[in-house]
């Protein structure tokens, strides 16, 4: 299952154009009026991943898969959508399906294209969206822990420890500070999982800047200027430059990232952006009928890595013979690794490494 985006943010600010050029598609509509997407489009997006096509040098596949990311382009917000203003309600329970947000931000200034509050302003755009989502979760939580109360008085220690989670995360909510900022512990953390809070998504920032911009201007000026701290993911980029790419030719698009004084696209860094933002890495099967990237959590065991390609192979598990990916690459493939005694048996506890090519033995 490919891990799952939502593109947000006010009406025009380029959500759309944005999306057309992440999927190579004219799906969704980019036109200059509010609302203009009224329901969700979708899209699988490839993750980028040099390291796939040097695998597939060695072992020269049938086909190479890389790992996939899916961007959900969601209606724009305005002010009030909390409280079902504009498509308020379709917006909010869209991101509710999402692993993580990437919230666009317009920077650039076109009087030719309208602005919901009239002047483009982006850290007055960020806390418009971040401040519907806020009062969302208070809403959310206030209902949700309404519910628990009686519980927890009657004793049942589940509901007081879920109780106490929420509790914390609306005293966050309380200073203006979103539910992720909350320092949890684990527990508490599959606590607000299963509560499905808007701000306790990891979040992207997309700038989205005019083309004279794009290679002037710094992320951290930026940040300073959206008043986010420096911890926060930002990519500048523009929609409309990374639209106009996709209908060139490599050669073509390079030359005209050239003329522009940028060195590679956008895209790239929001798609990886957005795959770190969900904290997760990538581990490879290398064989001659298809090398493959699979997406799994930091931390994941070789069990749960297994368990991505199909939960049989995850119960069965026996070992993991593991070849860190530069060691594949130097001795040219599995078979020159393990005479270099690089290939390594793995069993139950290991902690799969980013990059690591992978093959499972496993019990049917």
């Amino acid at each position: 299952m490919a891990l799952k985006i939502g593109i947000v943010g006010l009406p025009n600010v380029g959500k759309s154009t944005l999306f057309n050029a992440l999927t190579r598609s004219k799906g969704a509509m980019a036109q200059n009026y509010p609302f203009c997407t009224i329901e969700p489009n979708v899209g699988i997006v490839e993750v980028p991943d040099t390291r796939l096509d040097a695998l597939a040098a060695i072992v020269n596949p049938q086909k190479v898969i890389p790992t996939a990311i899916e961007f959900v382009d969601i209606a724009g917000l305005v002010k009030g959508a909390s409280k079902g203003e504009g498509l308020g309600n379709k917006f909010l329970g869209a991101i509710r399906e999402v692993d993580a947000i990437c919230h666009v931000v317009r920077h650039f200034v076109d009087s030719e294209i309208t602005h919901v509050e009239g002047e483009t302003d982006p850290k007055r755009d960020r806390e418009i969206i971040e401040t519907e989502l806020m009062i969302a979760d208070m809403e959310s939580i206030d209902g949700r822990m309404n519910k628990l109360q009686s519980l927890a008085r009657g004793g049942d220690k589940e509901k007081i420890k879920e109780l106490a989670a929420l509790e914390k995360v609306r005293k966050m909510l309380d200073e203006g500070r979103m539910a992720i900022e909350t320092d949890v512990t684990e527990e508490e953390h599959a606590y607000l999982k299963t509560a499905q809070l808007l701000t306790y998504k990891p979040i992207i920032y997309a700038c989205n800047v005019a083309e004279s911009e794009l290679h002037a201007l710094k992320a951290s000026d930026i940040k300073t200027q959206m008043d986010l701290n420096e911890s926060e993911q930002l990519i500048t980029i523009s929609a409309k430059i990374e639209e106009d790419l996709q209908d060139l030719s490599a050669e073509d698009a390079k030359e005209f990232l050239d003329e522009l004084g940028v060195t590679d696209s956008g895209l790239d860094r929001l798609i990886h952006a957005a795959y770190q933002a969900l904290g997760y890495q990538t581990y490879f099967t290398a064989g001659v009928q298809e090398v493959r990237a699979w997406n799994i959590l930091k931390g994941s065991t070789a069990p749960q890595a297994a368990g991505v390609i199909h939960t049989d192979f995850e119960k069965g598990f026996i070992k993991a013979e593991t070849i860190a990916y530069a060691d594949f690459i130097e001795f040219g493939g599995e078979s020159g690794a393990k005479d270099a005694g690089k290939l390594r048996q793995e069993g139950k506890t290991y902690i799969v490494k980013d990059g690591d090519v992978l093959h499972f033995k496993f019990n049917n």
